[in-house]
C-alpha cells in the first residue's frame, strides 16, 4: 500500500465546557486518510465536526479551541501538528489549500479580487507583479469568469456568489496545491451554478491530479465527485467506504437515514422522511453510540457501550452494534 497524501490519526479538537476545567470535544478520535489524486467526501449534518476537522488539518483552529495531545496529522509523511509557523505558512497554498463555505469570509472586501490573487501567487513564487497579474487573468479565464481580465479590477461586493467562489477556486489552483479542502463549496449557490462549480472542480482535478477533501451534507454533490465517502456524526466517523459501497449499501442507521431524506424523482406529494431530533452538543454525547437517542433500531447495549468498527468488505466499515451482531456470510 502506498503512503497516503494525508493521514489523520486519533484527531481530537476540544473547546471549553460549562465548567472551567472541562473541555468539550468537537472532534473526537477521528482517523482518515486521503490518497494522491483521490476525492474523499466527509458527510454529515451541521454540528458533526466536519468543518472543525478541515480547520485542524490547516492548523487554523482558533482559541479557545485546541487540538489535543495524541492527535496526529501528516501530509506527505510530514508532521503537520509539529511544524513551525513559517513552515505551515509555506504549506498552506502550495501544499494544501482550502475553499471556505462563504467566499466573502476569505476575500478582503476592500481589496480588488485580482490584487488578492496576485498577492497569493507572489507569496509562494518568486515572480514579478506584472507576471502574476497576467497569470491571474489566465486563471480567471480558466475557471470561466466572464470578462476575466476586466474582473481583476472588481471588488468582492461587485461579484455574485458564484463568481466569488470561482475567484477562490482560481486563487487556490494558481498555487497548484496537492490537496484541496472544499468546505460546502456550493451551499449558497443556485442549482445551475452548483453544477458549474462541481464540473469545474472535476475538470481541474483530472487535469492537475489534485486530491480533494470535500465537506458537504449533500449526497448529490458526493455522487458527482467522490471516490470515497466518510459519514461523520457527533465528532466521529460512523461509516466509511468507497462511494458506491456506502451509497448503494449504507449500513449505519445514520447513513440510511440521511439517504432516505434525499428528495428523489417519483416521490411527488410524498413527505420526505426525516431523522428525528438534532445532533447532540459536544459534551452531552451518550456514553455508548452517539446516535442512540435518534436511532430507530437502538437496543440494550447502544446507550452504554461504544460500538466497534465492523468490516463490511475490503474497504467498507461501520460503527454500529446492530451491524456487529449480523451473522457473518
Amino acid at each position: 500500500m502506498t503512503a497516503p497524501l494525508l493521514a489523520i490519526e486519533n484527531l481530537s479538537v476540544t473547546f471549553p465546557g460549562e465548567n472551567a476545567r472541562d473541555r468539550a470535544p468537537a472532534v473526537d478520535g477521528l482517523s482518515l486518510r486521503i490518497e494522491p489524486g483521490q476525492t474523499l467526501a466527509l458527510v454529515g449534518e451541521s454540528g458533526c465536526g466536519k468543518s472543525m476537522t478541515a480547520l485542524a488539518i490547516m492548523r487554523l483552529v482558533a482559541k479557545p479551541g485546541r487540538i489535543e495531545p495524541g492527535s496526529r496529522i501528516t501530509f506527505e509523511g510530514e508532521d503537520i501538528l509539529g511544524a513551525s509557523v513559517p513552515r505551515m505558512r509555506a504549506l498552506r497554498g502550495a501544499g494544501m489549500a482550502m475553499i471556505f463555505q462563504e467566499p466573502m469570509a476569505s476575500l478582503n472586501p476592500v481589496q480588488k479580487v485580482g490584487d488578492q490573487v496576485v498577492e497569493a501567487i507572489r507569496l509562494h513564487e518568486k515572480i514579478t507583479a506584472r507576471a502574476a497579474r497576467s497569470r491571474a487573468g489566465e486563471l480567471f479565464e480558466r475557471v470561466g469568469i466572464p470578462g476575466a481580465r476586466d474582473r481583476l479590477s472588481a471588488y468582492p461586493h461587485q461579484l455574485s456568489g458564484g463568481l466569488k467562489q470561482r475567484v477562490m477556486i482560481a486563487m487556490m489552483i494558481g498555487l497548484h496545491p496537492k490537496l484541496l479542502i472544499a468546505d460546502e463549496p456550493t451551499t449558497a449557490l443556485d442549482v445551475t451554478v452548483q453544477a458549474q462549480i462541481l464540473g469545474l472542480l472535476r475538470e481541474l482535478q483530472q487535469e492537475l491530479g489534485t486530491a480533494i477533501l470535500l465537506i458537504t451534507h449533500d449526497f448529490g454533490v458526493v455522487n458527482e465527485l467522490a471516490d470515497r465517502l466518510a459519514v461523520m456524526y457527533a465528532g466521529r466517523v460512523v461509516e466509511e467506504g468507497a462511494r458506491r459501497e456506502v451509497l448503494g449499501d449504507g449500513r449505519h442507521p445514520y447513513t440510511t437515514g440521511l439517504m432516505r431524506s434525499i428528495p428523489t424523482i417519483g416521490r411527488r406529494g410524498e413527505p420526505l422522511e426525516e431523522i428525528p431530533g438534532t445532533v447532540p452538543a459536544p459534551g452531552t454525547w451518550p456514553a455508548g453510540c452517539r446516535f442512540t437517542n435518534r436511532c430507530p433500531i437502538a437496543f440494550e447495549p447502544c446507550a452504554d457501550e461504544p460500538p466497534p468498527s465492523t468490516s463490511l468488505g475490503r474497504s467498507h466499515s461501520a460503527r454500529c452494534h446492530a451491524v456487529a451482531r449480523e451473522p457473518k456470510s
